[in-house]
Order: structure tokens, then C-alpha cells, then sequence
């Protein structure tokens, strides 16, 4: 199989294409993620098309969706025209693959913003197959779900794992490993980062994504919260575990670091962008070649039903949301009664966080 492919998640702001331009200019960018669906009701300026475009033309380009949200409880036309626009999408451009996010964005008035877990059952596993199975009927191409860097306890930290493999079982999919989500969450639930890792069936692991993040000060006077805001450099924690990543995820084909384009504007966020590039291509050079063969991916004939919707649990999902956004007391959301959802059992320092996360994103 060879060496993974090293890329970037390409951003459309000035300051970020000014940034990796030396990238571009030594052919260093061997492949390319695009967000997709963050342009779908927007013109590409003509220089992104072409980029985009050469790197289809060379098998070169992934794509990554964001707005899905694969654990909404009803089924919505706004899934159903995401849908529709993914198909217009890949028949433009030739993509190698799409992934999408674990969590679920309530869609009523809450469109914005980062996916929130959500209740590990055999339900919500019997939604998130519906939705990855209404994507992977409109695609001729493998699907990938990434891990999310927000839990609000340690048990939804160490299900995760084990339930995206579930989730992907029946299309043949794969799994995009976050490594600064998983170093969130073992930062926040003072775990060791490789005890997570090792959660995840390693095996289905085709991409990894590398970023940075930064600290949010603790409302209850213990340690920062970590939070996955893709605005610094990787941090050294994750270096120190690349090399062992690289060997036990046999079938890795992909690394991706991501940035946000606005936040890399001075020489020194440059200079420190690039030489986190040039660690990791470095790594991966001396990491050897993969012995297996190149897995050979059949597209699984699938049969759709009607979309399988949750009341009870849509109920669950906008009151939640509902009470996040409006800041209501950690505790009292700990002793609010849900069908699925068991508040009792979270961290209150992550109910106040995914009320910020909520805030940051809907601040009218």
C-alpha cells in the first residue's frame, strides 16, 4: 500500500491560501479535503474550482461533510435536499471519499454550529444506519464517520468506538480518526489518549485528522477544558504519538491537518504552520510501508425504507438544545427528566461547555 497521503483541509480565506501557497508551490499538498456542503448554497471563487478540480482529476481529492447531522431524530427536508446536492456534488468532481460528523445538530432553530453527542442505544444506532445508508445509496463511493471531540461523560467517551463500528458496519464504511478530538476528551476526562485510541477498531481506520485547539477556563475552579477550535498548532502530546498511530493503523491512506482560515494571519502562526506540516511529512516518511494489500471496496446493494423517525427522541434532542442555548443552570439540566438522555450521569463542567460551543455558534 505504501506511505498514507499527507494534505491540508483547504479553506477558502486569503491568509490561509497565503500561508500554504509554499506548500503548493513544492507540490507538498498530496491530497486535498473540501468541506463541500459549506459552499453549497454559495459561487466557488474560480481559482478554488480549479484547485479542486485538479486534485479530482488526479484522484487526489476527499470530501468532508459537516451539515448532515446523521442522528437527527426526524427526518428533514433539509437532510433530503443535503442529500440531493451531495449527488450534483460528486458528480462534478470525483471524490475518493465522503465522511460526515457523529452527533446530531437540532435543525429547528439551532442550524449553526459544532454536532452534540448523542445517546448510545440501539435506537439512535438504528437512525444514524438509516442516514449513512441514505448516503451511501446516493454516492458510489465509501463513506466515513470522524469521532467527536465533545462528550458530556467518560461513558460516551469510551462508547464511541465500539458504536461507530457498528454504525458503519453494514455499508463496509470507514472511520476518520480526530486525534485533537480524542486528545480533548482526554484532557477533559483526565484519560490517557492512548487508552481511547485503543477503543477504536484501529483496523477501519483510513484518514486521521491532526489539529489544534485551544483552553477554555473552568466555571468550577479545576482544570481548563479543552476545546477543538482549530485555531493553533498541533500540540506536542499528539507528536509524541504519531509514530505509534502510523503503525497500528494498517489501513491508514489519508492524514489531514486542518486550520481554520482565518487564523493564521502573522509570520510567526506561518512559520509554526508549516514546520507542523513538515513534522508530520517527516514522520510519515520514516514510518514504512504498509505490508497489507489495498483494500478493495464494493459499493453494498441497499434497500430503503421509509426514514426512520423518533418522537420521543427529536423531543429529547430540541429541549436539550433548547436548554443549553438558553444557559440554564448545569445542575437543573442534571435533574432534567428525558426519554433517552441521562443528564444525571453528566459532567457538569461539559454541560457549561456545550452551552459555549452553543453560544459561540447561534450568538443572536
Amino acid at each position: 500500500m505504501g506511505k498514507p497521503l499527507l494534505g491540508l483541509s483547504m479553506m477558502p480565506e486569503t491568509e490561509f491560501v497565503s500561508a500554504v501557497l509554499p506548500l503548493m508551490q513544492s507540490n507538498s499538498i498530496e491530497v486535498l479535503e473540501w468541506s463541500f456542503d459549506t459552499f453549497y448554497n454559495t459561487e466557488e471563487p474560480e481559482w478554488l474550482s480549479n484547485l479542486l478540480d485538479f486534485y479530482a482529476e488526479n484522484k487526489r481529492l476527499i470530501g468532508h461533510g459537516v451539515y448532515y447531522s446523521l442522528f437527527d431524530a426526524r427526518w428533514t427536508a433539509r437532510q433530503e435536499m443535503w442529500i440531493e446536492q451531495l449527488k450534483k456534488e460528486t458528480q462534478k468532481r470525483n471524490y475518493n471519499h465522503i465522511t460526515e460528523h457523529f452527533g446530531f445538530m437540532n435543525t429547528d432553530n439551532f442550524h449553526q454550529g459544532v454536532p452534540l453527542p448523542v445517546s448510545l442505544n440501539s435506537k439512535t444506532l438504528q437512525i444514524g444506519k438509516d442516514r449513512i445508508n441514505r448516503v451511501q445509496e446516493a454516492v458510489d463511493i465509501p463513506i466515513g464517520i470522524e469521532n467527536l471531540a465533545f462528550s458530556f461523560s467518560i461513558n460516551d467517551v469510551k462508547e464511541q468506538g465500539e458504536f461507530i463500528y457498528k454504525l458503519i458496519e453494514d455499508i463496509d464504511g470507514f472511520i476518520i480518526l480526530d486525534i485533537h478530538n480524542l486528545y480533548c476528551q482526554s484532557c477533559n476526562f483526565e484519560t490517557d489518549i492512548w487508552e481511547l485510541i485503543q477503543l477504536y477498531p484501529l483496523e477501519k481506520v483510513k484518514e486521521i485528522h491532526l489539529s489544534g485547539g485551544s483552553w477554555q477556563k473552568s466555571i468550577y475552579g479545576k482544570k481548563p477544558i479543552r476545546r477543538d477550535t482549530h485555531d493553533d498548532a498541533i500540540p506536542e502530546d499528539i507528536f509524541t504519538i504519531i509514530p505509534q498511530l502510523l503503525s497500528q493503523c494498517t489501513n491508514l491512506v489519508y492524514v489531514i491537518i486542518e486550520r481554520l482560515g482565518h487564523t493564521i494571519t502573522t509570520q510567526k502562526e506561518r512559520e509554526c504552520f508549516l514546520n507542523d506540516f513538515s513534522r508530520v511529512k517527516e514522520m510519515i516518511e520514516v514510518s514504512g510501508d504498509r505490508l497489507e494489500k489495498k483494500r478493495i471496496w464494493h459499493k453494498k446493494e441497499i434497500n430503503l425504507a421509509a426514514p426512520i423517525e423518533d418522537l420521543l427522541l427529536h423531543e429529547d434532542q430540541t429541549r436539550l438544545t433548547k436548554l443549553l442555548f438558553d444557559a440554564v443552570d448545569e445542575a437543573a439540566i442534571k435533574k432534567e427528566k428525558f426519554h433517552y438522555f441521562e443528564p444525571e450521569k453528566w459532567d457538569l463542567e461539559m454541560i457549561n461547555t456545550a452551552q459555549a460551543i452553543i453560544k459561540k455558534w447561534n450568538p443572536y
